[in-house]
């Protein structure tokens, strides 16, 4: 379970790349509509052809912030109950609660633009809580084979002696 709740973590945080990545297409296919002379109204943004060749870029930024991170951080926490890693409940519960907030700040942009800049943020902390999830449980495990691995050095080296 240590490998699932890692992986989880980790395309957790590879999925916030993607998202960066995605919105810097999209707004750059905005710009080049722009500079082109083209006119970004509600009208254009409504039909649907408001990125031009980046407009893929806003569909992958609204699929995987809003469907696909938040399922992944929710399995993630599920995982995190079958996991014996200190920490690794908080740690699961500390990037559902980023990644919510984050949906959030995503709905409410439009109402209040500022907003945004939280949300900017707030990506770069999702990729922190979800790094240090995994890391935690990969540090976790390799303290515990240590431990295994001294606890038998010092039997056999106990047996010995006697």
């Amino acid at each position: 379970m240590r490998k699932v709740y890692s992986a989880l973590a980790w395309i957790i945080a590879g999925g916030v790349v993607v998202q960066a990545a995605a919105i810097a297409f999209a707004f750059g296919g905005v710009l080049n509509r722009v500079s082109n002379g083209d006119v970004v109204d509600k009208a254009l943004l409504e039909s649907g052809g408001a990125g031009g060749s980046g407009e893929l870029g806003f569909w992958i930024h609204g699929i995987v912030g809003g469907v696909v991170i938040p399922l992944l951080a929710v399995a993630l926490l599920i995982v995190s109950f079958f996991v014996r890693a200190r920490g690794a409940k908080l740690w699961a519960a500390i990037t559902l609660a980023l990644v919510l907030l984050q949906v959030t700040l995503g709905f409410s942009i439009t109402d209040v633009p500022y907003l945004g800049l939280i949300h900017g943020a707030n990506a770069l902390a999702i990729v922190v809580a979800a790094a240090v999830a995994a890391l935690r449980v990969r540090r976790s495990s390799r303290t515990t084979a240590g431990a295994a691995a001294g606890t038998s050095e010092e039997a056999t080296t106990d047996a010995v002696a006697a």
